[in-house]
């Protein structure tokens, strides 16, 4: 259970002055020599934010000279907070939550002596007062800073496998509360739905899988004035690894910039099922897709890679 955690990160990221460097140094000091963190202030056209990065050594990672593999948690999000327009924590900013919630639990269980096989890095963004974006059927949060800054900060190419948690309420097409996850992308292409993703969330939830559908265009870049979902899938733009969405979900449309939406539950069993997959992914028991048929999937079709760009006409 990572609810502790979910509520300490919520009380640093709930307030005006949020920043990463209080981040940070909270963090930090619960960890030990195998906790990296670095922050990095980002000037934009609507503002600044915080980029922040923590990596936990594992202790066969790549960081220590090892083989086991690294999985990226990026918290995805246009920002924390809609100030001045609205005061609070606001719906947009439920991803940045739990993955920086499931940072803090890792870095206490490798303090603790629980020490995963492979490392694991976290990344996310830090602002409190960013601008909002008028979108069907509810208001999204815009960002400081644009898409391919976010994907250059966020998006490491030490990171095997990805796992984008971000809210996902602003839409009529998942109707139901909680998180569900998408089939794993990779280069291009949708590819079916991770069988050993599917037993960690029933393991997680003590309930059926919830997979929410992707449009081939949920998967090409932002900028190509095509219809998005939202940016879940944005990090798959920008890398060759095999990246999995994590959506927090609701029955109902929820526009990104409303404050008092966050549901502690649903962002808690969100960073606890990216706990558990950094557990099994080090230790080759969680695979996001099948290799040898995605080998076969290029011979028989070719690469898919156009969609990782912004196309031309």
């Amino acid at each position: 259970m990572i609810l502790k955690q979910v509520m300490e990160m919520f009380e640093l990221l709930d307030k005006p002055n949020a920043n990463g460097n209080e981040v940070a140094k909270y963090i930090k000091a619960r960890g030990n020599e195998n906790v990296e963190i670095n922050v990095e202030t980002v000037e934009g056209e609507q503002g600044s934010t915080d980029f922040i990065k923590i990596l936990i050594k594992g202790k066969n990672g790549k960081t220590k000279n090892g083989t086991a593999k690294t999985l990226g948690i990026i918290g995805r999000l246009g920002g924390l907070g809609a100030r001045p327009d609205m005061n609070g924590f606001v719906s947009d900013g439920d991803g940045a939550l739990a993955a920086l919630s499931a940072a803090l639990k890792l870095v206490d269980m490798n303090a603790k002596g629980d020490v995963l096989e492979g490392d694991v890095i976290v990344a996310t963004h830090i602002c409190p007062d960013a601008p909002t974006l008028e979108h069907y059927p509810v208001y999204f949060m815009d960002s400081p800073v644009d898409m391919d800054t976010m994907n250059r900060l966020e998006v490491s190419q030490e990171m095997d496998a990805i796992l984008a948690i971000d809210t996902t309420k602003g839409n009529e097409v998942l109707n139901y509360r909680g998180f569900s996850i998408s089939p794993t992308v990779k280069d291009g292409y949708i590819l079916k739905i991770s069988d050993d993703l599917v037993n960690i969330m029933k393991k997680v939830t003590g309930k059926l899988p919830v997979v929410f559908p992707l449009s081939q265009q949920d998967i090409t870049p932002y900028g190509n004035d095509l219809y998005h979902i939202n940016s879940i899938l944005q990090p798959s733009t920008t890398t060759s690894s095999p990246v999995v969405g994590v959506a927090i979900t609701t029955e109902t449309s929820v526009a990104g910039c409303a404050t008092g939406a966050t549901q502690a539950v649903d962002v808690e069993m969100a960073g606890r099922f990216a706990v558990e997959v950094a557990k099994e992914y080090g230790i080759e028991k969680c695979s996001f897709y099948d290799e040898k048929e995605f080998e076969l999937l290029l011979k028989l079709y070719g690469e898919n890679k156009r969609f990782q760009t912004k196309g031309s006409i």
